[in-house]
């Protein structure tokens, strides 16, 4: 489910939540809370001027929570964290609509970093490896053809048979996976591949090699893989 809206109590408006920010290996992580969206703007911008110093040249991941956002108001929020210094790379929401739009503005959505990021303690860790940009690739992959990128790959679409994408990062198929897939390519092991019908010819995560069964599953779902205790492992992938 979806919302866009602030939370009331017997018919009073509860008072929203403080912008929350914490220091992650991966950059800065934001938590809009709840209430109406401008408020929530308006409120981080006035984080974000309290604190200018402190934000400029910062990596950001943005925790929406289940708020329904288009590509517009995604981009608003990624100018207004630009004007302080601030880069919006990757975007938390357990709305579908909110997560098809962080794609299709080239943010890496959840692949469950929700569960994977590390908090430090105040700043993020400055020995954490700097992350390349993403790349999105709005068809589907057909036999013969390749996709091959130093960061994040999304997909939006089918992966065929024959079709190989590799990936130094993430790899994420909004769609069926059926080809070939190497991520974490340059030996990242903490790297995931995340489809919506994983059933790939092969499945590579840095040096670990899989395929996927060969009897068929009664209903696709929702997966991603991730090296677990030193072989690749399937779990299921929640998108919402």
């Amino acid at each position: 489910m979806c919302y866009n809206h602030c939370n009331r109590v017997g018919g009073w408006e509860m008072e929203a939540d403080e912008i929350a920010v914490k220091g992650i290996r991966q950059g800065l992580l934001i938590s809009l809370g709840e209430g109406p969206w401008e408020e929530r703007l308006g409120r981080l911008a006035r984080r974000l001027e309290s604190g200018a110093t402190f934000f400029r040249g910062g990596r950001a991941v943005l925790d929406v929570g289940a708020r329904a956002l288009n590509v517009e108001e995604i981009k608003r929020i990624r100018d207004l964290l630009a004007r302080y210094g601030v880069e919006l790379w990757a975007l938390l929401s357990t709305c579908d609509v909110t997560v098809l739009a962080a794609v299709r503005s080239g943010l890496v959505p959840d692949l469950g970093l929700g569960d994977r990021l590390q908090e430090a303690e105040g700043v993020a860790d400055e020995a954490a490896p700097a992350l390349a940009g993403g790349l999105v690739v709005e068809r589907t992959l057909r036999s013969g053809q390749r996709i091959e990128h130093p960061g994040d790959v999304l997909i939006i679409g089918d992966v065929h048979a024959g079709a190989e994408v590799v990936a130094g990062r993430h790899v994420v198929v909004w769609g069926k996976l059926e080809g070939v897939v190497h991520a974490g390519a340059m030996g990242e092991e903490g790297a995931v591949v995340c489809a919506l019908d994983l059933a790939p010819t092969q499945l590579r995560i840095a040096g670990h090699i899989a395929r996927s069964p060969e009897e068929k599953r009664r209903r696709p779902a929702p997966e991603m893989a991730r090296v677990r205790d030193g072989h690749i492992e399937a779990m299921p992938w929640r998108t919402r």
